[in-house]
């Protein structure tokens, strides 16, 4: 009976360490939206979230990619595992969705994870930009993510040594999607949707971080 606690705990000491947390109690100020009108620190019973809350958006990606972006400033992270609490608040539809980024280089040059309700070439997969229209670098999916209103928990596993990219949605043991590509070093992280609305919180990151 005493196996898994022993287990759990023995998998904490051997969990990479935290280099980043962002809980948003103290303001996004560590944050930089790519349109400042999209986003807000939004008031909860369970405190404060940032809220990508508006669809419309001044920015014009270099190519076919996400157009509702917030990165973190100042921070690039090599081997990481990121975990948030995600919540989209977007009426249900095929499309509905949350993007995380990682691997981010510059406009024209990042990964990024879109949690479609519904897979397609263009939904539910790793993408990369490279200088070009994002392509599909899933080898694994599944035919949609489950959104629902609550929030949901998603983890992001990234391994520029070896190229290992791994998503998960609720489940933390099985990643419902994942892909293989060194094309990029270390970079930043980001938040937002390919065109619709979400909100996150709880963002922890360990694992590599090379500069602040």
């Amino acid at each position: 009976m005493i196996i898994a606690p022993l287990f759990s705990a023995l998998s904490l000491l051997l969990a990479p360490p935290i280099v980043f947390e962002e809980n948003f109690e103290k303001g996004a100020d560590r944050w930089e939206p790519q349109d400042k009108a999209q986003w807000e620190i939004k008031k909860t019973d369970q405190g404060q979230v940032y809220s990508q809350h508006k669809k419309q958006t001044t920015y014009k990606p270099p190519h076919r990619s996400p157009t509702n972006v917030a990165l973190l400033k100042d921070a690039v992270f090599g081997d990481m595992e990121l975990t948030a609490k995600v919540k989209s608040t977007h009426p249900d539809y095929g499309h509905r969705d949350a993007v995380i980024f990682f691997g981010y280089q510059d406009p024209a040059h990042f990964y990024y994870v879109h949690l479609g309700k519904q897979a397609d070439d263009h939904a539910n997969q790793i993408f990369i930009v490279n200088g070009a229209d994002r392509t599909k670098i899933s080898i694994t999916s599944t035919t949609g993510t489950n959104w629902t209103d609550n929030w949901h928990n998603v983890k992001v596993v990234r391994k520029p040594s070896d190229g290992t990219i791994e998503i998960y949605f609720d489940d933390m043991a099985k990643p419902v999607m994942t892909a293989k590509d060194k094309t990029f070093g270390p970079g930043r992280i980001g938040v937002g949707t390919f065109d619709d609305t979400a909100d996150y919180d709880d963002i922890v990151v360990r694992g590599e971080k090379i500069k602040q």
